[in-house]
């Protein structure tokens, strides 16, 4: 046997015919699939929504009450507490008018001021007039809030 002998040369047989490819045994490529799998899993966790203001401002526009938005809004007047929510005004970089329904019963109160920016995350609702709002922007989630919302303002959220 010469020192080329181990080494294949285009076009010499098998003596036996490989059937499937299989760089890793079958154990190891599930044990592979599960932990990307994982690790995908892992890295969707935590994510919240970016600010969408065109879509909210579409959502206003085509009468869409219950849709889930988040959006920019600068405060317009100062929060006032009723009812066990903190209710205020922001506009959104379109230019709408919204009101802001942030229950502090199941949230803590966002310490915001006339002309703050901050992002919103809730349910957007349309009452006749029509008059805009946006509520569920508690993290606590029910049959009148089904996705978990939040205010961000200075880096920290108030959910």
């Amino acid at each position: 046997m010469t020192w080329a002998a181990p080494f294949r040369t285009f076009g010499t047989k098998r003596s036996t015919p490989r059937t499937t490819f299989r760089p890793f045994g079958a154990k190891r490529a599930k044990y592979i699939a599960l932990m990307v799998a994982a690790l995908l899993a892992l890295t969707g966790c935590g994510e919240r929504d970016q600010p969408d203001d065109q879509a909210l401002h579409n959502d206003i526009v085509k009468g869409y009450s219950g849709a889930e938005v988040t959006f920019d809004a600068t405060v317009v007047s100062d929060p006032v507490e009723s009812g066990g929510h903190e209710r205020f005004e922001v506009k959104d970089p379109a230019g709408d008018m919204l009101e802001i329904d942030h229950n502090t019963s199941l949230a803590p109160a966002a310490p915001i001021h006339a002309s703050d920016q901050l992002v919103i995350h809730g349910q957007l609702y349309i009452d006749p007039g029509p008059h805009y709002g946006v509520h569920c922007t508690h993290a606590a989630t029910s049959s009148g809030c089904p996705y978990p919302g939040w205010l961000e303002f200075g880096g920290n959220y108030y959910e």
